[in-house]
């Protein structure tokens, strides 16, 4: 079924406001000197800007954004038609037309397309927030667990050479030399016990390692794997050596 139509009485009233509006806009034109389809573009353009003002203000609103040019061609356009339906109530001459008139009637083109253009390309979307940084996360605290040092093993003692018996006269006998006393055994050093590497430490180290071999083209050495990580020397060798 097709709708019914009805008559809406605030359409009316648009509707005869507007054609009051357009023929008072149009009388001033043509008043001022813009004669033919001039006269008639004048309230068409007058009426396209309040309108687009009109709607660019609600969308703005809408979005609880700032309004100001909005607000600022809406009145620009309400001023000049509220004007033109005073201008034409009987206290302005339209036979002698004052210069200031003419030229607001002649700058009007110029100031429709500025609002129109600015009003059209204004964005309607907020833009986008920035998205918050990342925190890096975070990391694990790697505790090494240090091994004893062992003290150095003592040197030892070698056993001296007996001075060789200097000859003396050809009437004293000469002693055989006494025999030298057998050396000490040199005592094995003491196995150095090897430190047990926590994986934590060693994964760690192995990314060291890799970083390192990426930046210089070479292996990482105990030194600087050692100052690195801040761990003892024989720990350094024991991730050294597995990471061979």
């Amino acid at each position: 079924m097709r709708p019914k139509l009805r008559l809406d009485a605030v359409l009316v009233q648009a509707v005869i406001a507007g054609a009051l509006s357009f023929a008072h806009l149009h009388d001033i034109a043509e008043a001022a000197g813009q004669h033919g389809w001039k006269a008639w573009a004048y309230p068409i353009s007058v009426d396209l800007l309040f309108v687009a003002a009109w709607r660019r203000l609600r969308a703005l609103r809408a979005d609880d954004r700032a309004a100001r040019a909005a607000w600022t061609w809406f009145v620009i356009a309400l001023a000049a038609s509220l004007g033109a339906n005073i201008a034409t109530a009987g206290l302005l001459d339209l036979g002698a037309v004052p210069a200031w008139l003419r030229i607001l009637v002649a700058g009007w083109p110029a100031l429709a397309f500025l609002g129109g253009t600015l009003l059209a390309h204004t964005p309607t979307t907020p833009p986008a927030e920035a998205a918050p940084a990342e925190t890096p996360a975070p990391v694990d605290e790697i505790s090494v667990d240090r091994a004893p040092e062992n003290p150095p093993a003592p040197l030892p003692l070698t056993a001296t050479a007996a001075p060789e018996a200097v000859p003396e006269a050809a009437d004293n006998p000469v002693e055989p030399p006494a025999e030298a006393a057998p050396a000490a055994p040199v005592p094995e050093p003491a196995a150095v016990a090897v430190p047990t590497v926590p994986p934590a430490l060693l994964d760690h180290a192995r990314k060291i390692a890799d970083t390192h071999r990426t930046a210089t083209g070479s292996p990482i050495d105990r030194d600087t794997l050692r100052a690195r990580l801040g761990v003892p020397p024989v720990l350094a060798d024991a991730i050294t050596a597995q990471l061979a």
